[in-house]
C-alpha cells in the first residue's frame, strides 16, 4: 500500500501501491483472496506482491505496475491457486512473473 515505486509522491497523495490494491480490489480469481500489507521491503523493484498459501511456495513478485499489471496479476494468481504445491510450471508462467521473481520461500513444516 504504501510503495512509492520510486515517484515523489505527496504524503497525502495515491501511491502506486495503493493504486494497484484499488485496481485488484474485489476481482480476484475465485479463491484467491487479497490482502493489503504495507510495504515488503523492495524498494528498488517497485510495487511487489507475494502469492502464498497453506502448504505451497510463497512467490514474490516485483516490478508491478497499477495500470498495466492487473490483469497479468489475476491470470497468475489463479494459475497459482489451481497448483497443489504452489508451483506454476516454468513454461506457464506470464512471461513478467519469469523475469521479475524477487524470491520464492519453500512452504514452512507443520
Amino acid at each position: 500500500m504504501t510503495c512509492r515505486r520510486g515517484l515523489d509522491v505527496a504524503e497525502d497523495g495515491t501511491r502506486p501501491g495503493a493504486a494497484l490494491f484499488a485496481a485488484l480490489d474485489g476481482t480476484m480469481p475465485d479463491g484467491v483472496t487479497l490482502r493489503a500489507v504495507d510495504c515488503l521491503q523492495n524498494c528498488d523493484g517497485g510495487c511487489t506482491v507475494a502469492l502464498r498459501g497453506r502448504g505451497r511456495w510463497t512467490y514474490i513478485y516485483g516490478n508491478l505496475h497499477e495500470a498495466s499489471h492487473p490483469d497479468l496479476l489475476r491470470e497468475g494468481a489463479a494459475k497459482y491457486h489451481a497448483t497443489q504445491d504452489g508451483l506454476i510450471p516454468w513454461r506457464e508462467r506470464p512471461d513478467h512473473f519469469k523475469k521479475n521473481c524477487v524470491a520464492r520461500v519453500p512452504p514452512m513444516e507443520d
